[in-house]
């Protein structure tokens, strides 16, 4: 099964880098979303029947996580289980499809440039809306740009490097399983007055899963750099002083191997839910900010794309081989 594991990643990623995820069709992180929303809906109201309090919502939050993992990973593992009894077709065809699925590449590196390369101010904020959680209505031109290369840096992991190394791990299972975890991460893991004690469970168990696998972001980000496409010393060297930044473990390691690689100071200010947070200042201005900086983030990134899924498969091909 490992084999076939393999050449459903080099589909399932071949089939990212064509079609992306292409607005309006129907997705499975879409369903969990729908899922995570309704049910903290009904914890919400169970937690103020029984009566406010920071413990009960964090045991809330608990369940909530649970709750969603829990059936994530029972669905795709009867889905799996079931196109295996069709045989090698059967689970070669259900494997791709969930690759396919669960990698963000193509759609993060094509939005991100439609929001820099877009003809006016307001096509930009509204493209970036889509792929960033800052308030986009003021930004303008420097902003817009470092909103993207930040959104680049950090979702590189979330979207291309995490999920494949779950899946070398575990599979589809392991894919999803993740999926789940960075989707709660997304609508419950805040620090404000209304998830701090709901989304904590879902936020670090996201900063555990994503632990070695922002790490392996940060030197692949470098590796990338090596054929030219950025300075692969500044990689290492950025990544490693700024990766431990952020407040979340994770997070800066891969904007930081992507700041340093460009040569470009990320971080500062932004507007979340129309409050203003600073972030640490990441990397050195060694150049601006500007479409052409973003191009080369996208570069960069598919890069690190490519190198992930070269590592996968090799990866899985040489278990699978051994173990035969």
């Amino acid at each position: 099964m490992l084999i076939i594991n393999a050449l459903a990643l080099l589909l399932g990623a071949a089939c990212d880098a064509i079609l992306g995820d292409p607005r309006g069709w129907p997705h499975p992180v879409r369903a969990i979303g729908g899922l995570i929303a309704r049910s903290e809906r009904t914890l919400r109201d169970a937690v103020g029947w029984l009566g406010d309090g920071a413990g009960l919502e964090r045991s809330a939050g608990a369940i909530l996580m649970l709750w969603v993992v829990s059936i994530t990973g029972v669905t795709v593992w009867g889905v799996v289980a079931a196109c295996d009894v069709l045989g090698t077709p059967g689970a070669l065809c259900v494997r791709t499809v969930l690759v396919y699925w669960g990698l963000a590449a193509r759609s993060l590196t094509v939005e991100a440039s439609m929001a820099s390369e877009a003809p006016n101010l307001a096509t930009a904020r509204r493209e970036l809306s889509q792929i960033v959680g800052r308030d986009t209505a003021d930004l303008d031109w420097p902003e817009i740009h470092r909103a993207c290369v930040e959104t680049i840096g950090e979702n590189t992991n979330d979207g291309t490097v995490a999920p494949i190394f779950w899946y070398a791990i575990a599979g589809p299972v392991g894919l999803w399983l993740f999926k789940a975890v960075s989707t709660l991460d997304s609508m419950v893991g805040y620090r404000d007055e209304r998830y701090l004690h709901l989304g904590w469970a879902s936020a670090r168990l996201d900063d555990l899963l994503n632990l070695l696998p922002a790490r392996l972001t940060w030197l692949l980000f470098a590796l990338a750099a090596l054929p030219g496409l950025g300075r692969a010393r500044g990689a290492l060297a950025v990544g490693w002083r700024d990766g431990r930044k952020h407040p979340s473990p994770n997070s800066a390691w891969g904007e930081a191997a992507l700041a340093g690689a460009l040569g470009v100071e990320l971080g500062g200010p932004s507007t979340y839910r129309g409050v203003e947070r600073s972030k640490p200042r990441i990397g050195e201005t060694l150049r601006s900010i500007d479409a052409s900086v973003v191009h080369a983030a996208t570069r960069l990134s598919t890069a690190v794309m490519m190198l992930t899924v070269g590592l996968g498969t090799g990866g899985l091909l040489l278990v699978g081989s051994s173990i035969r």
